[in-house]
């Protein structure tokens, strides 16, 4: 049993051994993922697994296989050898994470397990994925998550076949993005002084200073670490709400100069947003180019939402620009904003993504546009010609309750994100249309970090829910109760033997 489900798996008679005798034949780029499947297998087995002429374990990429696309892959498995084909290096990376589960669940552990015979049942699959865009954002700014964490979330993700890490580096509650023009934004906006205990409004805080920002050298070796794993690494640098950290360092960016904040202690959205004087665009362009140069993913994620216009409509600098460019109301300056740091991205040959709004924001049609709210906002924004990542809330929100139970942990919202409904999720649902459809890149998961504290929790309200999501992002044809549910049972001691701390009662 494999997850995601194959999109299809034909058992054979037969069974192929792995022993310090076997040698591996990979030839040009293969030979890096030969290497990946080296590294990932030695820890545990201590086969050198070492290249050979004749080998019985093939990795072989064939551009004529036109019909596995980008990311597809066959692998057979038989009493004599062991093959992984496909068209890209893309698709043999997934080959790799397939064969692993197809070994004794002691295959992924992290250090040597005596006594395992490293058994091969006989197999064929063919495989291939629904969506390219199948993501897990982890938010680091309300809770700094340190670079050993995404490290081995990298690790997991990929065995999940999950190749887009969203990096939530910044917001209210802390910057974590070193910045070499404005040191203050991490010297100053990488540290609060308390925490809110409980849900946003509530009135006690426990006291404790939280800190931390990344430096440039632990980014690039995490962008390097994904990629050799398939994961590519999008940032997001919210703007021009979530902004309240970047404010404490920098008040001058802000719609009151002369007001100094403090880095935001609460949870929630807040009313403090960037200006939109000249001097607020020339620090976002620079901002963006810095991480651009860590980050050389063609997505830049944005933010763009939950904008309050309070600030904006006292600001007599803020109403005028709005009447400048012929707004109806101040309100409107999120789209316009959003639009102008958009064209610095797209002048650089990337691509601009934010969260969707309903505010009736009009963005060029060269955004990719990530629906959260409600899945009908989606469909309107491939209408409007937007390409989409499906990410709505009630579904695949990691930070709600993942059930009713009285000792579920303190989540972020009322609504309960149980394993069926996450599973249920389909990024591009039957009743759209063809057209719509095709506007979809793909879906994600999402973990926000404001009670996310330990590495612990982090697994907790992560597994296995993100199994789901990345079984139908995958593979929509799969089953619940037919398909996933059976793959999750045989799934559970790989997840232990990987050391994670999943929800054992969903």
């Amino acid at each position: 049993m494999i997850l995601p489900t194959p999109v299809d798996l034909v058992p054979a008679a037969g069974r192929f051994t792995l022993t310090a005798r076997t040698t591996v034949r990979a030839d040009g780029e293969a030979a890096a993922v030969a290497d990946l499947l080296r590294t990932l297998l030695r820890p545990a087995t201590g086969l050198p697994l070492a290249p050979g002429p004749d080998g019985t374990v093939v990795l072989a990429l064939d551009p004529a296989e036109r019909a596995l696309g980008e990311e597809g892959y066959r692998l057979t498995v038989d009493p004599f050898q062991v093959v992984l084909l496909a068209a890209r290096p893309a698709g043999l990376r997934h080959a790799v994470q397939t064969l692993r589960q197809l070994l004794p669940p002691e295959a992924l552990a992290d250090r040597p397990v005596p006594g395992v015979e490293w058994t091969l049942s006989a197999v064929r699959i063919t495989d291939r994925p629904r969506h390219a865009w199948r993501g897990f954002m982890i938010d680091t700014a309300r809770h700094f998550q340190p670079p050993e964490r995404l490290l081995a979330a990298v690790d997991r993700m990929a065995l999940h076949k999950l190749n887009v890490l969203h990096l939530h580096l910044t917001d209210d509650q802390g910057w974590r993005l070193p910045v070499d023009a404005y040191p203050r934004l991490t010297e100053v906006g990488a540290g609060r002084r308390s925490s809110m205990v409980g849900h946003a409004g509530s009135t006690r805080y426990d006291g404790l200073p939280h800190h931390g920002a990344y430096t440039k050298a632990e980014l690039r070796h995490l962008v390097r670490y994904a990629a050799d794993r398939g994961v590519t690494v999008v940032p997001e640098i919210d703007m021009p709400g979530h902004t309240r950290a970047a404010l404490a360092a920098y008040p001058h960016l802000g719609n009151r100069p002369e007001r100094r904040l403090d880095v935001w202690t609460d949870w929630g959205v807040c009313e403090t947003v960037l200006g939109v004087h000249e001097e607020v665009f020339a620090f976002c362009r620079t901002v963006l180019d810095e991480t651009m140069e860590l980050f050389p993913s063609r997505y830049v994620h944005l933010g763009g939402d939950e904008c309050p216009s309070t600030e904006w409509e006292q600001a007599p600098a803020a109403r005028r620009r709005a009447a400048e460019l012929g707004l109806a109301e101040p309100a409107r300056l999120r789209g316009w904003f959003l639009g102008e740091v958009g064209r610095h991205l797209l002048d650089a040959g990337r691509t601009p993504i934010c969260w969707a709004e309903a505010d009736g924001a009009t963005l060029p049609a060269e955004f990719t546009v990530m629906p959260w709210r409600d899945a009908e906002h989606g469909r309107e924004a491939a209408r409007r010609g937007h390409d989409i990542v499906m990410a709505p809330h009630r579904a695949t929100y990691l930070d709600y309750p993942q059930s009713d139970r009285p000792g579920e942990p303190l989540g972020q919202a009322e609504y309960v994100v149980d394993l069926p409904t996450a599973h249920a999720h389909l990024a591009a649902p039957a009743h759209w249309t063809e057209d719509e459809r095709a506007r979809v890149l793909g879906t994600q998961a999402q973990l926000w970090s404001e009670f996310v504290t330990t590495a612990e929790h982090f697994d907790y309200l992560a597994y296995p829910r993100l199994c789901a999501i990345a079984d139908r992002a995958w593979n929509p044809a799969s089953d619940y109760a037919r398909d996933f549910l059976p793959a999750l049972a045989a799934h559970r001691p790989r997840l232990a033997a990987l050391g994670v701390h999943h929800a054992e009662h969903v």
